[in-house]
């Protein structure tokens, strides 16, 4: 970032025309990159997106705007640790646009993560990583993780099935 820049990350309101846009457009960016899957949105997702994410009081995004452009996003949805009998927060997407990268976009939604479930009461957070994407480094230094609860039983997965 040049000594000029300014970065502000706020929490979205999907209701609202720009961050609903910003939202759908930051996520379809993430969705076409090879860390995403490699494919678009598809419209009917886009269209659906804002209204849903609004009408759920367990989700919460955060955007980064760079100079007031918006360049990252955070999704994220509350669950509950029952070992901690707390909440939890999940970041279900963390993306940053390619020409952001490496300018502490990512850094910065993590800390803005952090203080918001903080705020929320949460004992901790989770998120996913694919083994060969390079935030991962990003993520090891601000303190994630893959766990285990005892090295005999070995390290926990994250598994799915598609249910459409």
């Amino acid at each position: 970032m040049s000594d000029t820049a300014t970065l502000a990350i706020a929490l979205a309101d999907t209701r609202d025309a720009r961050d609903a846009a910003d939202v759908v457009a930051l996520l379809d960016a993430y969705a076409r990159d090879p860390m995403g899957g490699g494919e678009p949105l598809r419209d009917a997702v886009k269209a659906r997106l804002p209204g849903d994410l609004a009408a759920n009081p367990q989700a919460f995004s955060l955007i980064a705007r760079l100079n007031d452009r918006a360049v990252g996003l955070a999704n994220c949805f509350m669950g509950y640790s029952t070992f901690a009998a707390a909440p939890l927060v999940n970041i279900h997407d963390l993306a940053v646009l390619p020409e952001a990268r490496g300018h502490g976009v990512g850094k910065a939604l993590l800390y803005a993560v952090e203080a918001e479930a903080l705020k929320r009461g949460a004992a901790k957070i989770t998120l996913e990583v694919l083994s060969g994407n390079p935030a991962r480094r990003l993520y090891a230094r601000e303190g994630y993780g893959d766990y285990q609860l005892d090295p005999a039983t070995g390290h926990a997965l994250f598994w799915q099935k598609r249910l459409t």
